[in-house]
């Protein structure tokens, strides 16, 4: 049914719908014409449109006193007004009832369709909308002033009042043409992204109106329209249904079907495109074609559905056309290369060092913007927790160094070779990213080198020398060779079992340091002797009090320095109280007391820090304050323990540090002697271990490299792993001069490092996650990270006080939160879970539940077998079995197929490239597509860091 007078019109498009004398003539009124080609060439094959915010204004009141009140609105999901709580709803997936969007389709094709209509304010537009409705003059008028009435929106707070007040509104328009003051003031604004256009839907019953009204108008330039919305965005779309009370029609309905229509991508980019009523009909049609109908009875509809966490994908929604063109074209990865091409940092050149000079050439080109992008707030808060992180490291591997090689090398030898070796790193490397560290392997393999020495007699730090001599000749060696390009071959199976392992030996030295702790100081039950007290006296030879551990004299000694006590010493209890403390005085503390205090802040510590992990993605807090806490949770942590530990007062064991720059060995200088007392044929002999380590080495620093380099981290500057891995082999050489520790890329921290530097979007639509930017690649922050650390060698002072079961309990979060966020563990926890209670992981809907099970038993005995081999006296083919995960991946493509592959882990380089040629592709591409099974595939789109420190 169409509108009196409105037959005369052929509904089409804004200049053949209207005839041109009752339009304005203004600049612009000519048709624009919509430049769509080049959206055929985006990504999902819309084109970069800007995001839409939708707001519905609900005429309420008939018939007493009529006002529009604002009830709902939009961006990507629904917020209703909640009257009686006054307040918005939670943002929710929106539903509808099917007669609705029949009796907006109903509507739209018997009533006004503008497109592209020139006007310039709301004042012109109402004038429009109303002259052509064909009313009476008095109805127009009164039609006219209602449109005009400021709506009242949720962010106000004085009463309503109308706009434009005046008989002539034209005249009033002047003086209120501005947004108000709480419309600029709305925080919804700093949600939206800069370009973020409005579209206002107007809604309600209106008695004196004997026919529906309906029209729909796409504005040719949008126009901020003074107070309509509440966000004083430029307006693109402006709808309004108004009629007579009707049974069985729901105005309101109306307008919500048509702000959700607005809201959905497929419609706006065809509604956005209409040239006539029948664009407009067809995108409706199309969106009705794809509605999912719920039977009744079976579902709640006052129920709300929540956000998604990953919105799903738009590509399958395409027309077949675009769709079928698409697949018919050669794809390309993000930086514009083929499909199964490796990427240029893996690509052989065929010449000496050729790799390593193309690894040069490309990062040169960085360099400078390597130290400007560093010039961020967000890497001041990097560089803090980094640094504890790195410190807590030096720190922990320090000890464990100092106790496997009987003090050879220690906490200071840690500080200084982090620092010396981080910082030259970091100005060289091809990854800047990266942490340097002492690792869980390397330190195995330090421990049998010693091993080796002091069984056959050997002068420890000369052997170790030419062992380092010749890791780097090795090293220099796969570097001309270009054998980096063999990472290609490191899977997912590979990176799991050596990420597990690594979390498993933070796990377990964290436990066992915590443990021998205990057994040093057994709790006692009531009425146990003491075993001695520690007692707290000024030291005769400076200023600082000590803590002295005193003992009955049947007591063996038990060496205090083991648990990181300062210069302790035995005195018995007279000569303790003679000092200035006396047993079970105020000053002095019995072993009982020490063991519980330090289980207790080895749990509090650990437990706080994994709480604060987590509460980024709960509902607790501002998102801000939830992401500082998240950040910060290993520095809040620590702060909590020495707080504790302070206010209660007790001499726990404490952090050593060195008091004087000199070697931990007495003796010996900073630059370890050629041969010492070794004979000179030993400098030959040392290259067998050397090639053990040297794979070690290759498999420890490039595992970390593919992992950091992954494209699903969205890197702009490209990878460096010829580059890197001739800086390790330059520092293997310097450390190994210096007696200092070998280092290469630590894993867990060097993913910690990127977790915090992650760009994300700042403006994001309610109950959207924000989205995945990248990572701030720089130089300036790792820099800072090592220098602080050799600066902390001088900090002695301050950082005496921090607990060793505080760092204990740190150490046990990197490693538990590392291995918790792997599919791998998520594999594992499938074998104790029930088929009818296990989740809809996608995964499990591709491949039979028999064959995960089979994939994850094996990863379980390879792990099994590392560990194994770590913890015996046949650790020194420990490298030879990590290399061995390459060679057990492959003997899997035997046992499963490849579509099985590709969801449990990820092809080779030649059966992925066979794959296609033959064109064995899987169901769901991975070659960037948004297929929403790529949801627990190992290529999400916009990923999460999984192994992280915080």
């Amino acid at each position: 049914m169409k509108l009196p007078g409105q037959e005369e019109f052929d509904v089409s498009s804004a200049y053949e719908n209207v005839p041109t004398g009752e339009l304005d003539s203004g600049p612009g009124s000519g048709p624009s014409p919509d430049s769509s080609s080049d959206t055929d060439n985006r990504e999902l094959g819309l084109s970069n449109d800007p995001l839409l915010f939708i707001q519905l204004n609900e005429l309420l009141g008939w018939p007493q006193a009529l006002e529009w009140r604002e009830t709902g609105r939009w961006v990507l999901f629904e917020e209703k007004v909640e009257v009686g709580a006054g307040r918005w709803s939670a943002p929710h997936v929106p539903t509808l009832a099917l007669p609705s969007l029949q009796e907006l389709r109903s509507l739209l094709a018997e009533g006004l369709v503008l497109l592209d209509c020139p006007a310039q304010s709301l004042l012109e537009l109402v004038e429009q909308v109303t002259r052509l409705a064909s009313l009476s003059p008095e109805l127009r008028g009164q039609l006219q002033s209602l449109l005009l009435q400021r709506p009242q929106h949720l962010i106000q707070t004085t009463s309503t009042r109308p706009c434009w007040r005046s008989a002539h509104p034209r005249e009033a328009f002047h003086d209120e043409e501005a947004p108000l003051k709480e419309q600029r003031q709305n925080p919804l604004r700093q949600k939206l992204p800069e370009g973020a256009e409005a579209g206002a839907v107007l809604a309600g019953e209106l008695g004196f109106l004997a026919q529906p009204l309906g029209a729909f108008v796409r504005l040719q330039d949008p126009v901020v329209l003074g107070p309509l919305t509440e966000v004083p965005l430029p307006s693109r779309f402006f709808c309004l249904f108004l009629g007579p009370s009707t049974l069985g029609r729901s105005y309101h309905e109306m307008g919500r079907a048509m702000a959700i229509l607005l809201s959905d991508p497929q419609f706006q980019w065809s509604a956005r495109r209409a040239s006539n009523l029948q664009d407009l009909l067809a995108a409706l049609d199309a969106f009705l074609e794809e509605v999912i109908l719920l039977p009744p009875g079976r579902w709640d509809p006052t129920a709300r559905m929540p956000p998604p966490k990953c919105r799903p994908s738009q590509h399958k929604r395409l027309p077949s056309q675009t769709r079928e063109a698409r697949r018919g074209a050669p794809a390309e990865d993000r930086h514009g290369h083929p499909p199964h091409a490796p990427s240029p940092e893996l690509q052989r050149t065929g010449r000496l060092f050729g790799g390593l000079v193309q690894d040069v050439r490309r990062k040169a080109s960085w360099y400078p913007s390597d130290f400007l992008d560093a010039l961020h707030p967000q890497c001041f808060s990097a560089v803090l927790y980094i640094y504890l992180a790195t410190i807590t490291n030096a720190i922990t591997f320090g000890g464990l160094l100092g106790e496997a090689t009987d003090g050879a090398q220690g906490v200071l030898e840690s500080f200084l070779g982090t620092a010396v070796a981080g910082t030259a790193f970091c100005l060289m490397a091809g990854q800047p990213l990266t942490i340097l560290s002492s690792t869980g392997p390397v330190l195995v393999f330090e421990r049998l080198l010693f091993s080796f020495s002091r069984d056959y007699s050997l002068d420890y730090l000369p052997f170790r020398l030419w062992v380092g001599i010749w890791v780097a000749t090795f090293c220099l060696a796969l570097v001309a060779t270009e054998a980096s390009v063999l990472v290609r071959y490191f899977t997912h199976f590979t990176e799991e079992g050596f990420c597990a392992l690594i979390s498993l030996i933070f796990i377990y030295d964290a436990v066992s340091k915590m443990l021998s702790l205990t057994r040093a100081y057994p709790i006692q039950g009531p009425g146990s002797p003491a075993y001695g007290c520690f007692c707290q006296y000024p030291d005769p030879g400076g200023n600082e009090s000590q803590w002295i551990r005193t003992k009955p004299k049947d007591r063996d000694d038990i060496m205090s320095t083991d648990l990181g006590l300062v210069n302790a010493s035995l005195l018995p209890p007279p000569e303790c109280a003679r000092r200035g403390g006396h047993p079970r005085g105020p000053g002095c503390h019995t072993a009982p007391d020490i063991a519980l205090l330090s289980l207790l802040l080895f749990l509090t510590s650990f437990l706080f820090a994994m709480a604060l992990k987590h509460v980024k993605t709960s509902r607790f807090f501002p998102s801000m304050m939830r992401k500082v806490l998240s950040d910060f949770s290993s520095v809040l942590a620590i702060l909590l323990g020495c707080g504790l530990d302070a206010f209660l007062g007790l001499a726990t064991p404490k952090l050593t540090v060195p008091r004087e720059f000199k070697p931990t060995l007495p003796g010996r200088g900073w630059l370890v002697s050629p041969f010492g007392t070794n004979p000179w044929w030993l400098s030959v002999a040392a290259a067998l271990p050397a090639l053990l380590l040297s794979i070690l080495i290759f498999m420890d620093q490039q595992i970390t490299a593919v992992i950091l380099n992954r494209a699903e981290y969205r890197l702009r500057k490209g990878a460096g792993f010829h580059l890197d891995l001739f800086c390790v082999a330059m520092l293997m050489l310097l450390t190994s001069v210096l007696g200092l520790p070998w280092y290469v890329s630590t894993t867990v921290i060097s993913l910690a490092h990127m977790d915090s530097l992650r760009r994300e979007s700042r403006a994001c639509a309610p109950g959207e996650s924000p989205s995945f930017l990248g990572i701030r690649e720089q130089r300036l922050t790792g820099l800072v990270v090592f220098i602080l650390t050799g600066i902390s060698i001088f900090l002695a002072p301050v950082l005496k006080f921090v607990p060793m079961p505080v760092l204990y309990g740190i150490f046990l979060y990197m490693g538990v939160a590392a291995i918790s966020s792997i599919q791998f563990m998520k594999r594992v926890q499938l074998l104790l879970i029930p088929a009818k209670h296990q989740p809809d992981l996608l995964l499990l809907r591709h491949v039979p539940l028999s064959r995960v099970h089979l994939f994850t038993a094996i990863q379980l005995a390879c792990l099994g077998l590392l560990w194994i081999v770590k913890s015996t006296p046949a650790a020194i083919i420990f490298p030879i079995m990590l290399l061995g995960l390459v060679g057990v991946r492959k003997a899997l493509e035997w046992v499963f197929s490849p579509q099985e592959l590709l969801w449990l882990d990820e092809m080779m380089p030649e059966k992925e490239t066979s794959m296609h040629e033959k064109g064995l592709e899987p169901e769901y591409s991975f070659s960037g597509s948004d297929s929403k099974d790529l949801e627990l595939m190992y290529q999400p789109k916009a990923p999460e860091i999984n192994i992280s420190v915080n």
